[in-house]
């Protein structure tokens, strides 16, 4: 199939949309499709990549979030390169102008639109005039308006179903969690490798590494985990948390921690590439995250894939991810998340907890994704063509009916 995936965000903006959007891309060419990216520009990358078969439409940096941009204009450049790629599907991951964009194409060239619902906007509202002038009634309103008409929603999880139900959204959704690239997070670093890494972070070979990996956004709750180091400490003196990514709370969570003390046991690794995150894992002892604003935990699946058991804030995603402990454990409360970091940080790796993880990564392998993505795309593909033989049909009986009467 020829599939034109338009988006808002693409590498090299890091975030959980733009890895996801690489691992559908990355193993969709991998089982045999072609695939163009539409994207905005950006300072960081060249114009176009047309060997990788990515396009940049002009574009500036979105109010109040500055890291990310919203497409200015390039609708029939769109239309005319979707025509030269005899596009058989538009997938849109983005609600904003590349999405619209996609639709667009879609509807000239009477193919399939599909779209993938990444983010609860309504736990982002502050970015915007620090949430007066939209409200989560205005999500509402503006995603059902913006999903009329798709021919098929793709949902990473229950909690971005059950959303879209309570927005009355009358579109097919399917619920299908983004896959991990396997073929990643199975390269394995030497022990002397992981070593080296620790040694340039400041760590020992057998110092307790905590790592959170993410945006450093605000609703990601990085604050909680640095609350919780103290009772950490209390129990694990030699404890250390590495956060690794960069973002717009980054000055705030330095700041607590030079206030509370903890720069001998906190430290910020900065942003990382996407193609090195697995070293980082792989280094640590337990992942941790209070994040409440997830739709899918692709951080999650990354740690899990890198053999990593997981002491994250409980959510519907999380019920169904964690179902036994080799796994990981929830949290709601500081004294669970503390509980549950020493527990690993104490609980020697066995070869049966081991075995558990790598029963539960071919569920959330990239393979299984996609190959549920393409049977969706086809699903649509057959609607469209019945939906059409029901107008040509309906069409001929008029047409019958004019030409007796």
């Amino acid at each position: 199939m020829n599939i034109g995936i338009f988006t808002d965000t693409y590498f090299p903006q890091v975030s959980g949309v733009a890895t996801s959007i690489k691992t559908l891309r990355d193993e969709l060419i991998a089982q045999g499709h072609h695939v163009y990216i539409f994207t905005t520009t950006d300072p960081k990358a060249k114009h176009d990549d047309v060997e990788n078969g990515i396009y940049r439409f002009a574009s500036i940096p979105f109010v109040s979030f500055s890291d990310r941009r919203i497409a200015v204009r390039g609708v029939f450049r769109a239309i005319k390169l979707a025509k030269k790629f005899q596009l058989d599907i538009v997938h849109n991951q983005t609600e904003f102008a590349l999405g619209v964009m996609g639709k667009t194409v879609a509807r000239h060239l009477h193919i399939p639109c599909l779209h993938t619902y990444h983010t609860m906007y309504q736990d982002y509202l502050h970015y915007i005039a620090n949430g007066h002038i939209l409200k989560p009634h205005d999500v509402a309103r503006l995603a059902h308006l913006y999903l009329k008409n798709i021919s098929g929603i793709i949902a990473p999880s229950d909690r971005v179903l059950e959303t879209l139900e309570s927005y009355h959204v009358e579109s097919p959704i399917r619920v299908i969690p983004t896959g991990i690239n396997l073929r990643v997070y199975n390269q394995r670093d030497s022990a002397k490798d992981l070593a080296n890494l620790r040694a340039r972070l400041g760590y020992g070979a057998t110092t307790p590494v905590l790592l959170s990996l993410s945006r450093l956004a605000y609703e990601k709750n990085i604050h909680t985990l640095i609350e919780a180091m103290p009772d950490i400490l209390s129990h694990q003196s030699n404890a250390q948390l590495l956060i690794v990514g960069d973002g717009p709370a980054k000055h705030t969570l330095e700041r607590q921690v030079r206030e509370m003390g903890l720069n001998g046991h906190v430290s910020f690794a900065g942003e990382i590439p996407n193609d090195e995150v697995y070293h980082y894992y792989q280094m640590a002892d337990v992942f941790v995250s209070a994040s409440d604003s997830e739709s899918q935990g692709l951080t999650y699946d990354e740690a899990l894939a890198s053999d990593l058991p997981i002491v994250v804030m409980r959510s519907e995603y999380t019920d169904q991810l964690i179902d036994d402990a080799a796994i990981g454990i929830s949290f709601q409360k500081r004294a669970d998340l503390v509980n549950g970091v020493l527990y690993y940080l104490n609980q020697p790796q066995t070869s049966e907890s081991r075995l558990k993880r790598q029963q539960k990564l071919h569920e959330i392998s990239a393979e299984v994704f996609v190959e549920r993505v393409v049977e969706f795309y086809h699903d649509c593909q057959r609607k469209l063509i019945d939906q059409d033989k029901i107008k040509q049909t309906e069409k001929s009986r008029r047409l019958f009916h004019r030409s007796r009467s």
